[in-house]
């Protein structure tokens, strides 16, 4: 599915790959657990973050 994103993600599109809602999502991101930043008022998460998220909960690395 990461294959057809671009490299930066919205919340929605994060949302989507990880199958979680936006709440959840907005909490990972205040925590700092999941990696992003904001550009005004919208966040962009890096494709490489949910991957390296995804890496880290399933202890792949």
């Amino acid at each position: 599915m990461l294959e057809s994103c671009d490299d930066l993600l919205t919340a929605e599109e994060a949302c989507e790959v990880l199958k979680i809602g936006k709440n959840a999502l907005y909490e990972l991101l205040g925590a700092g657990t999941l990696k992003g930043f904001r550009n005004g008022r919208v966040w962009r998460i890096p494709k490489q973050a949910i991957v390296e998220y995804i890496k880290a909960q399933a202890k792949l690395s």
